[in-house]
């Protein structure tokens, strides 16, 4: 039998930069980044930056854990750093990890110096020494990315590890790119805390500049360093007061407090800044101490200065990283949330470019990108406002100090850029504006990006301006989102997405002969309807998952009995591709034959889908799989369409159903669905049976099912009465 050989997946990093990834997506990259900045530029410990590293990337991609490993120059192994989220019997485990073609993700990242993206730890030949890790902690799929020195020498790896089998998305390829560059700033700036507290525990060290002054405060020896640091020699200084090198940046008061400290504590230390013999500003921390004699009477003066130029040079670039927006030179979110903190009023009014995309995709992202510094300029020098930020792509805003006149200023913002056209490579463009405006001393940048969206919301050039009455709304919306997101994640991941049953009758032989499965979630004794999570997992990505759990469970519990069952079935479901195998493999697992499901889909899929999704609509029914059109009615319905799939049922949307009794617009739109259906011998199921009256409707339309409370409420298990 051949050797096996290792397959990987190598990704060229000058790709990540050219794939596409959503704004939103590069906004959350960019306040990770700037947040993890903003640590370094408070001197914020490295181990604490790193464990920061690793806890805000693991929000990013939830149901994760973040981990960087090192390489010990001594041994050549890997162990881990920073991964605040795993326990310590996992670093142990990973500790001493030689890199290799079998070491893991991470092991492959730094023997390969390459991205390595494994979606099955529990079967991918790169993880063969080390699979009994991925079993024991149940690491299903690793993504490694490897962090690099100047010299571009793999010196470890940062890495995500997902507690499911899962294939990156563009958007987690340039996380973990962003992290492990950022891992190197953190690295150099943690050599630098090093060179510092070496500065403090050397003071005495003749490599540092040395003065000795006598009683008199005249200087009686300096050191080379000395010499060195301010290219003056002995002969210049010899005799002289200190103030030889003195920059006159400091005021009377500042030398007299120097002395008195002199006096009282026989000490002084601080930072200074002197000058050199060339006008060139010295940084330094300084130590003086006052040496007395046996009788302590007569004293020197020893004066140690610890060069801190290079370190000043380092905090001030790591700074700017932090706060200053390396496109438009502006200041960044980042400041701007420093600057909100301190309580007192200011009004902020955020600008966001109108069509700023068309402006991209007309003229190109290199045209864009001059735009937006242009623009920054022009806000910046023009309107008065005490700081000027860049917020995001097309975002900006103006910060003032107090209450202002805000459509008086608004007004002169859009006159200015009515009047001036901006020409950039001989092509003229003229922009505005949408506004959002807050003023207050509290939440402000969280009022102004609400009233932002309600100007979006209100047409191109609109203003809104924050109302707490009226706008608060958006607010709770978010937490409510928020909340029932971290339901959802948590429901998949203790298992407690579960099926309910609802039986369907046939009008003709008066028996519940269908059912549909519907998705629910256990939170203990309670059971949470869809109405309260769906438009979360639409919009988090999750209904393909949660349409897999659906399948699985909904396929086990019907193996038990004969019913013919319905199962929704997404557009993101289709747009990932996966349906008809996973579908076939369910039903060989659990013996269920496919004539017995009914897969339904929304109305809007069937007429306006794509070219894929009409392929694997036909797959379905080549598999012997039945189609129902669900919702039918809600939208512009394409009857030609609907034929040409050969549907087999149509559910009549709930709500022409639900007062078909009382509206007689409902009625006559149910009935000419009904006429249709008929012509086309496709079986119409009512949905929203609720009353009498109404199945007396619907029985007297001749239609062929009926799905409601009043035969059949949500079950466990199908239960035909």
């Amino acid at each position: 039998m051949p050797a096996q050989t290792t397959t990987c997946n190598v990704l060229d990093e000058n790709d990540i930069d050219e794939v596409q990834i959503t704004p939103k997506e590069y906004n959350d990259i960019l306040d990770y980044q700037q947040e993890i900045l903003r640590m370094i530029a408070s001197h914020e410990k490295s181990q604490k930056i790193l464990n920061a590293l690793c806890t805000l990337a693991e929000k990013l991609l939830p149901n994760s854990v973040a981990s960087l490993m090192l390489v010990d120059d001594s041994t050549s192994l890997m162990s881990v750093v920073a991964a605040p989220s795993i326990p310590k019997v996992g670093h142990d485990a990973l500790a001493n990890l030689q890199p290799g073609p079998y070491g893991g993700s991470c092991g492959n990242a730094v023997f390969h110096n390459d991205a390595q993206f494994v979606t099955d730890t529990f079967t991918d030949l790169r993880w063969k020494d080390i699979r009994h890790i991925a079993q024991d902690f149940n690491l299903c799929a690793c993504w490694s990315m490897p962090v690099r020195d100047e010299a571009k020498n793999a010196i470890g790896s940062f890495a995500l590890s997902s507690f499911e089998h899962r294939t990156p998305a563009p958007f987690h390829k340039k996380l973990l790119q962003t992290a492990a560059a950022i891992v190197n700033v953190v690295l150099k700036n943690r050599a630098n805390e090093k060179r510092l507290e070496l500065f403090y525990n050397a003071m005495e060290n003749a490599s540092q500049g040395i003065i000795l002054t006598n009683s008199k405060n005249k200087i009686i020896e300096v050191n080379k360093a000395f010499e060195d640091i301010y290219g003056l020699s002995e002969s210049d200084v010899l005799g002289k007061d200190p103030n030889v090198i003195s920059s006159k940046k400091y005021a009377k008061s500042f030398y007299k407090k120097m002395w008195s400290d002199l006096k009282e504590k026989s000490s002084w230390n601080g930072e200074i800044t002197n000058m050199a013999k060339d006008g060139s500003l010295v940084h330094q921390w300084t130590n003086i101490t006052a040496l007395y004699d046996e009788d302590s009477n007569d004293h020197n003066y020893l004066g140690i200065f610890t060069d801190m130029s290079e370190l000043k040079k380092t905090q001030q670039k790591l700074e700017e990283m932090a706060y200053i927006d390396q496109l438009c030179g502006l200041y960044n979110k980042t400041k701007l949330e420093k600057l909100l903190k301190v309580d007192s009023h200011k009004t902020l009014i955020l600008l966001n470019i109108n069509n700023f995309s068309y402006i991209n995709t007309a003229y190109g992202f290199e045209l864009g990108d001059k735009l937006l510094v242009k623009v920054a300029q022009l806000l910046k020098t023009n309107f008065e406002a005490e700081y000027t930020f860049r917020i995001n792509s097309d975002e900006f805003a103006l910060l003032f100090d107090s209450k202002i006149e805000i459509n008086e200023t608004i007004d002169t913002i859009n006159n200015f850029f009515y009047d001036n056209v901006i020409e950039l490579d001989n092509i003229n463009i003229h922009i505005s504006f949408s506004y959002g405006v807050a003023y207050g001393d509290k939440n402000i940048l969280r009022n102004s990006a609400l009233a932002l969206k309600q100007a979006k919301e209100s047409g191109k050039n609109s203003v809104h301006i924050f109302n707490k009455d009226s706008d608060s709304i958006d607010h709770s919306s978010r937490e409510k989102f928020i909340s029932s997101n971290n339901l959802l994640h948590l429901a998949i991941k203790e298992d407690r997405v579960v099926p309910y049953f609802q039986g369907i009758k046939n009008n003709k032989t008066d028996e519940i002969t269908k059912f549909e499965a519907l998705v629910r979630i256990k939170e203990g004794s309670k059971i949470v309807s869809p109405f309260e999570f769906l438009e979360t997992a639409k919009l988090s990505g999750m209904l393909p998952e949660i349409t897999k759990i659906m399948i699985d469970k909904s396929f086990k519990i019907m193996s038990k009995n004969s019913y013919t069952f319905s199962i929704n079935i997404t557009q993101d479901d289709l747009s990932k591709n996966y349906l008809i195998a996973y579908l076939d493999t369910k039903a060989k697992e659990y013996k269920v034959d496919p004539s017995r499901v009914i897969l339904e889909i929304l109305e809007g899929v069937s007429t306006s889908a794509k070219t894929n999704h009409l392929e694997q609509l036909n797959s379905f029914k080549k598999s012997g799989y039945s189609i129902a059109i669900d919702d039918f009615g809600s939208e512009y319905s394409n009857f030609e369409r609907i034929l040409d799939l050969d549907i087999d049922f149509l559910k009549i949307d709930a709500q022409y159903i639900k007062d078909i009794d009382t509206n007689k617009k409902s009625y006559e739109i149910t009935r000419a669905i009904a006429f249709f259906a008929q012509n086309a011998n496709i079986p119409c199921i009512a949905e929203f049976v609720h009353n009498e009256a109404v199945q007396n409707i619907i029985e007297e339309l001749d239609i062929t099912f009926s799905q409601g409370y009043l035969f059949s409420e949500p079950s466990p298990y199908p239960i035909a009465k």
